[in-house]
């Protein structure tokens, strides 16, 4: 059995991952969809719900499982037995990132290799960062996120503004 990891923070999921993980549901007998922790990033949504969130939007794909970790990716790989990262490209200027990331992944786990799926076009300017501050402006979201989400992601941005906090990642 092939399976394949798709880590990253979905701080929310978008269209465009939720594309990244149809394409890559069809090329795996399984595909774990895993919400890591980014020491880097600031997220509007809880590790929990973040995970609760894909949960959703993935229910009608029975060969996609969702997981969360606050390990490094390639520990985590090992332990899960999984010989395939899935990492989807928006631009040239990601790819020089995911090629160290791919790198450094292999050299702590030598039977982990990365396979890269670029967006689709509707998708390649998506970012997490992006519809937020989309949503900070009340933006139509239809276009950028799933529908089962836009409440939970209007709501956590507005909750931030009331409250005085920032939605830029």
């Amino acid at each position: 059995m092939k399976i394949a990891i798709y880590p990253g923070s979905f701080d929310p999921v978008t269209n465009g991952h939720l594309n990244i993980i149809r394409r890559a549901a069809n090329i795996f007998d399984r595909l774990i969809v895993c919400v890591m922790v980014n020491a880097g990033k600031h997220p509007i949504f809880s590790l929990e719900e973040r995970t609760e969130l894909l949960r959703r939007v993935t229910e009608d794909l029975p060969n996609v499982e969702i997981d969360s970790t606050d390990e490094l990716l390639a520990a985590y790989a090992k332990r899960r037995d999984c010989q395939v990262v899935v990492k989807g490209l928006r631009a040239t200027s990601d790819f020089e990132n995911e090629f160290q990331m791919a790198l450094i992944n292999h050299k702590i786990n030598p039977d982990l290799d990365t396979m890269f799926l670029t967006s689709e076009h509707q998708y390649m300017y998506l970012s997490s960062s992006t519809i937020k501050e989309l949503a900070s402006y009340d933006v139509d979201l239809r276009d950028f996120l799933p529908e089962a989400i836009i409440p939970d992601v209007k709501k956590r941005i507005n909750s931030m503004k009331t409250q005085g906090g920032t939605t830029h990642a």
